[in-house]
């Protein structure tokens, strides 16, 4: 990410382009701004009908005149979009350029969101949505992220509201070879046998594969993370001392966001509640450098992220050296 410099990119075509959407910013200022109007005249219109017919009298018009305010606020909130997208799109895919990657502000998810549901990633959810794809390669391996936001309707006597139940990154980024078993890291705790009474399962069935518990030697890391693998000699090898120290440092760079992360194939899959992120589109003009620099700050978190937990293949493994049930010695060089 050192080689991005935010001021020579708003000095250079992204400057020129995004000095080119002040016609459109202004119009969709102007189109919101006149709804919002429009709407606090017709909350006011029924607020007065419904004092003047209602038996209720002013607590009616109150509500009624609140939901219809909130409504036309929220549209003229909608109609801004476009706009506010193109504009972050313009932002972020210079960035990508820059990185030699490709970005995107709608995205579909594949075999990796799936995956993250199989082995109990993420939780049960009504509804779904993603965006801001950014894909490429960080160092030699290929690389993917893009942000999901999931929610669940909520039912309160006749009254219901969706409630989001995670907003966050999904990344997966090629490892540096195939795994021979499946291990998965998450926050301690989540896993407990009847209610918690008889303390944490030693094993779970995800995706068709019996996972098991490893005892992991490092104590601040036990107190925050489990590991559960199907070849306890690879999940050990995996989550050795150094990589251990990594994955601490990542929980308190997000300030402790309940990160998982999945080994399987070839491919590591890190699920990470960072709320919602590169937000780079803004109506006004003199917010883009900082968006700009806030952007660049967070997916280069994120990439590094990504590199640091994708460890480097050490002498012995992955040839041979550890069988698919979990035999053998791992070798005792850290990365």
């Amino acid at each position: 990410m050192e080689q991005i410099d935010p001021h020579a990119l708003m000095a250079g075509q992204l400057g020129q382009w995004l000095s080119g959407q002040d016609t459109a910013r202004a119009e969709a200022k102007a189109k919101a701004s006149r709804i919002q109007m429009m709407s606090i005249a017709a909350a006011a219109a029924v607020a007065f009908v419904t004092v003047v017919i209602s038996a209720d009298g002013i607590g009616s018009a109150l509500k009624f005149g609140f939901f219809i305010g909130a409504a036309g606020f929220a549209y003229a909130h909608w109609t801004t979009r476009a706009v506010i997208n193109s504009i972050k799109g313009g932002i972020n895919g210079a960035i990508a350029k820059t990185l030699g990657m490709e970005y995107s502000v709608e995205h579909q998810p594949g075999a990796e969101f799936e995956n993250a549901k199989a082995y109990d990633m993420l939780p049960n959810y009504e509804r779904a949505s993603f965006e801001d794809l950014w894909r490429g390669r960080i160092g030699e391996q290929s690389f993917q992220l893009y942000e999901a936001k999931l929610e669940e309707e909520r039912n309160s006597g006749k009254h219901s509201r969706w409630e989001t139940v995670f907003e966050g990154s999904i990344i997966s980024v090629e490892f540096a070879r195939r795994f021979q078993g499946v291990t998965l890291i998450e926050r301690a705790g989540r896993r407990k046998r009847l209610f918690g009474l008889l303390g944490e399962k030693d094993e779970v069935k995800l995706a068709g594969h019996i996972l098991r518990r490893i005892n992991v030697i490092d104590p601040q890391f036990s107190e925050q993370f489990a590991v559960w693998s199907n070849d306890p000699a690879e999940g050990h090898y995996l989550v050795h001392p150094h990589y251990v120290e990594r994955l601490v440092a990542v929980e308190q760079s997000f300030a402790g966001h309940d990160l998982r992360a999945l080994f399987h194939g070839g491919e590591l899959l890190i699920v990470l509640e960072s709320g919602n992120m590169f937000e780079s589109g803004s109506l006004e003009a003199s917010e883009d450098q900082q968006r700009l620099e806030q952007s660049i700050q967070q997916f280069g978190t994120l990439a590094d992220l990504a590199e640091k937990l994708n460890e480097r293949t050490r002498p012995g493994f992955g040839s041979g050296a550890l069988s698919s049930g979990g035999s053998g010695t791992p070798p005792s060089q850290t990365a």
